[in-house]
C-alpha cells in the first residue's frame, strides 16, 4: 500500500492506548489516540482515516454512540476492543456496523493480525473494478468472455495465465513483482519459491510468440520482475 495508513486509537486507558499504538507502529501504520468519544469524533472530522480502533466505554459519548454517528460517514473498518465481551454486546455492536470485535486483554499478535486483515479485506472492496476489456499494442483481454487476442490471433490460455496477462494489462506501465504476481493470481503468500511464477510467464510468452511471432509484449526487468513492453 502507497498511502500512509492512518489509525485512529479511541481508548480511554493510557497504557491500553500506548499499547495499541505500539502494535500500529510496529506495523509500519500511523497511530492518533484520542482519549474520550468526543476526541474521537473530532478527530474523524478532521481527516480520512483508514480504520478506527473503538474501546466502547469512553467518556464523553459512548463507543456505541460513537458507531453510530460514523455508521452513516466514511466506510472505514472499524475493530471494538473492549472488555464487554458478552455475546449481547458483541452482536450488537456488529450489527452497529463495527467489522470485528476483540475482547480484552487481548494478544498483542492478534490485534496485529486483525488489523491487517480488516485493511486487506477494505483495499479489495475499494478497488476499482476492471474495465472488461483491456487492450495493449497488439494485445487485447477480454474479461467477460474469457477471451485472448494478440494481433488478431487467438490464444488459448490457462486460468493462471490468463490472470498473470489481464493483471499485467490491467497496469501497463507497472513493473509486477514476483512476489505481486504469485500474490495477486494465487491468493497466497509468497514464500521466495519462484519456479512456479518463471514456468507460467515462460508458457504464456511462448503461447504469445507463436500467436504473434514478430511481437514482444512482456518483458523482464532485471533484478525486479515484469511487466509489458513500453
Amino acid at each position: 500500500m502507497n498511502n500512509p495508513i492512518h489509525i485512529l486509537v479511541a481508548e480511554d486507558d493510557n497504557d491500553i492506548s500506548r499499547l495499541l499504538c505500539s502494535i500500529i507502529k510496529k506495523s509500519g501504520y500511523i497511530p492518533q489516540p484520542a482519549y474520550s468519544g468526543t476526541e474521537a469524533l473530532l478527530y474523524l472530522e478532521q481527516r480520512q482515516w483508514s480504520m478506527l480502533l473503538l474501546d466502547l466505554m469512553l467518556p464523553g459519548m459512548t463507543g456505541e454512540e460513537l458507531l453510530n454517528r460514523i455508521d452513516r460517514r466514511d466506510d472505514i473498518p472499524v475493530i471494538i476492543i473492549s472488555a464487554k465481551g458478552e455475546p449481547k454486546t458483541k452482536v450488537s455492536v456488529l450489527r452497529g456496523g463495527a467489522d470485528d470485535f476483540i475482547t480484552k486483554p487481548f494478544d498483542v499478535e492478534e490485534v496485529s493480525a486483525r488489523i491487517d486483515s480488516q485493511l486487506r479485506m477494505y483495499a479489495r472492496i475499494a478497488q476499482p473494478a476492471l474495465p472488461s476489456v483491456l487492450q495493449h499494442k497488439g494485445l487485447v483481454l477480454d474479461r467477460d468472455a474469457m477471451t485472448v487476442t494478440a494481433d488478431g490471433a487467438k490464444l488459448t490460455l490457462t486460468a493462471r495465465e490468463f490472470e498473470i496477462l489481464s493483471l499485467l494489462l490491467s497496469t501497463p506501465k507497472k513493473v509486477f513483482t514476483k512476489s505481486n504476481l504469485y500474490e495477486s493470481v494465487w491468493q497466497e503468500p509468497f514464500y521466495g519459491d519462484d519456479n512456479i511464477i518463471n514456468v507460467h510467464m515462460s508458457n504464456l510468452r511462448s503461447k504469445l510468440s507463436k500467436a504473434a511471432p514478430g511481437s514482444d509484449f512482456i518483458e523482464t526487468v532485471w533484478g525486479m520482475g515484469y511487466r509489458l513492453k513500453p
